[in-house]
Parts: C-alpha cells; structure tokens; sequence
C-alpha cells in the first residue's frame, strides 16, 4: 500500500443468541481479518442474548443509524458469517440495500463475501433473486390455500359468537332484563345480542 494511501475504515457486527455465549472468538477473528487487510476497526456494534430471526436488535439498529448519519468516516462493515446480520435472505438483502445506498461494503469473513469486489457484487445479485423467489413461493402457496379451502366449502371471515337463544329470550320477556346484561350474562356482545334478537317475538 502507497504510503499516502488511507486505511479503509471498517466497523464490525457480532450477535450471540444466549447471554452465556460470547462475541469473543467473533470478534477476534475479525481483527485478525482487519490486520491482514491493513484495515482499521473503528467501531464494534454487538447484540448479546437476541436471536438472529429478530429483525429489531438493539445494536443492529445503531449500526443502521450510523449508516445514515455518514459521520464516522467508515466505508465497511464486517461480520464473522452473515447469519450473524440475518437469518433469512429477506432480512439480510434488506440491510446490504442498506448499506449499499450509503456506499457501504458488507464483507463476511467465513463465506469469504464482500460487496466491494466483483464476486460480492454477483452475490448481492444471486440473494435478491432468491429473495424475490422466496416472496413468490409464499404468495403462489396463499393464493393456493385459499382457494382449496374455498373450493372445500371454508367461510372466511370472523366466526359469529354462538349463545342460548332461549336463555336470552326468557332473561328478555320473564325478567325484563336489557340487551346489554343479557350480553354480559350470556358473555357475549351487545351487538351479537342485538342481532340475535332483534325481530324475535317476545311471545315466543
């Protein structure tokens, strides 16, 4: 490297699922990385004892604050494996847009991707193909579940409380109860009360 050539300023990203586990070997593998990179860790965000399916973590979200704030002069952020960001192709591809639309580098040590090089590019572009894969396997499998449970006579919608009718008419015409402590006698709703009742003959 010239000797008027700046490090590349670099953060790093560890998770642990378990309060007992620790971000250490994480961590000290991504120093290493750095070192023989000539690259300077400037920062480490670190999330302890939160799964990887949870897209809301406390130092993930700093992270991405950071991203948008621009302040720190960093242009990369390095994880140990990329499930440590994400544990789905959705979530993952969200936070390398992310970085990507601020000219931040994602670089995975152990899979050996970074978003900066020719290979990494064709990575982010083979994820989002999968992501947008995935999406239309789901829709097609709704779409497909709502349609087999129409053609097999389902109802959609909320189901209506059933009562005993006849209980509510007797506590209605022998003890002139109103709708409303029928509904609370009977546990239900006013409303559903209201419907059930209304245009039964008190005589009945």
């Amino acid at each position: 490297m010239a000797m008027n050539e700046k490090k590349k300023k670099v953060v790093a990203y560890c998770r642990v699922s378990t309060n007992e586990q620790s971000i250490g070997s994480q961590l000290e593998a991504i120093k290493n990385y750095c070192i023989n990179q000539n690259w300077e860790l400037v920062k480490v965000y670190e999330d302890c004892g939160i799964s990887g399916a949870k897209d809301q973590r406390p130092g993930l979200d700093e992270l991405k604050r950071d991203c948008m704030k621009q302040r720190r002069g960093w242009t990369g952020v390095i994880a140990y494996k990329y499930d440590r960001i994400a544990r789905s192709v959705t979530h993952l591809l969200h936070c390398l847009n992310l970085f990507q639309s601020y000219k931040i580098d994602f670089i995975s040590i152990s899979e050996g991707i970074d978003t900066s090089t020719s290979v990494g590019k064709m990575v982010f572009t083979f994820l989002a193909g999968i992501a947008e894969f995935e999406r239309s396997l789901i829709s097609d499998r709704v779409k497909a579940g709502i349609e087999h449970a129409k053609a097999t006579g389902k109802v959609f919608g909320r189901p209506r409380v059933g009562f005993d009718v006849a209980e509510a008419l007797r506590l209605r015409n022998q003890e002139n109860c109103s709708l409303r402590q029928i509904g609370k006698k009977l546990n239900v709703s006013y409303a559903t009360v209201f419907r059930t009742l209304n245009g039964v003959s008190k005589a009945q």
